[in-house]
């Protein structure tokens, strides 16, 4: 299997490496020439997006947002315009779910497959081929392309169709950015009360407050560690798609979403609990 991967940036370099870790015959494309070279020397080949839709069986890309991915798949001399009927696309980016089926749809009329298969776990878990994968498709292509995506990642779970997966992203997006402002405004209460951060860390770890962004954050935020995983533009990109998909799908979402009332949550609070 020839594969093909657009984008070598803070996730996609890591997740290139993985691929070829695994063995797979990997070509690579990417606008900074230094990341390119740097995957070319672990073992990969270097080619234009035209090049790699004219020679490989399945197309990733890891790019920033709907329009890059709309753009490089679909634009002017774009990847799908050189791609084999019977081919698939595997969209690594998180992107708006309208826009996956967008393209979805648009491949189709070439008879070419697509999965939106984005991730979540940051470049720590990139690096170490950790991430997990929310992927929308249908069954029998994310059969045959499950093993592909687990070479860069523990767990690969197909949610639904084209689309699911992006759907998947933003509720975990929502998850994450309420519990990492959340850990900050508490670890910096601790800090302006007198109360050493680490320790509170140390003992509210292991209790109901405890979590994978807590032991991936915490220790960063305590020591004072502020190089980002992710950049805050798309963050807020997909904030905006969230909003998007609530209108779409007649959902309404309170501007309080930390005040849900016992009517509209799907969680009934006991006094008793801690």
């Amino acid at each position: 299997m020839k594969v093909g991967l657009i984008g070598l940036g803070i996730m996609g370099k890591p997740m290139a490496k993985n691929l070829l870790k695994a063995g797979y015959d990997l070509t690579v494309s990417n606008r900074n020439k230094a990341a390119a070279d740097e995957v070319v020397a672990a073992g990969a080949k270097a080619a234009t997006n035209a090049e790699i839709g004219e020679t490989c069986d399945v197309v990733l890309t890891m790019v920033p947002n709907s329009p890059q991915v709309k753009a490089v798949m679909l634009g002017e001399d774009g990847v799908a315009a050189h791609m084999k009927p019977g081919t698939v696309f595997i969209d690594m980016s998180s992107i708006n779910p309208v826009a996956s089926k967008e393209i979805a749809a648009e491949l189709a009329k070439k008879n070419i497959e697509m999965l939106d298969a984005p991730v979540s776990g940051g470049e720590p878990k990139a690096i170490d081929g950790t991430l997990s994968f929310m992927v929308g498709g249908k069954q029998e292509v994310f059969d045959q392309y499950k093993d592909l995506l687990g070479a860069m990642g523990a767990s690969v779970v197909r949610c639904g169709e084209v689309g699911a997966g992006n759907t998947t992203k933003l509720a975990n997006q929502i998850i994450v950015a309420c519990n990492i402002q959340a850990l900050s405004e508490a670890l910096t209460l601790a800090k302006m009360a007198g109360v050493e951060p680490q320790l509170v860390f140390e003992a509210i770890r292991g209790g109901l407050a405890g979590s994978t962004v807590m032991n991936a954050k915490a220790p960063m935020m305590i020591e004072g560690n502020d190089k980002p995983g992710f950049k805050i533009d798309l963050h807020r990109s997909s904030s905006g798609c969230t909003t998007m998909a609530a209108a779409r799908t007649t959902t309404a979402l309170s501007s309080s979403t930390t005040r849900s009332s016992p009517a509209s949550s799907p969680c009934k609070l006991r006094p008793d609990v801690r």
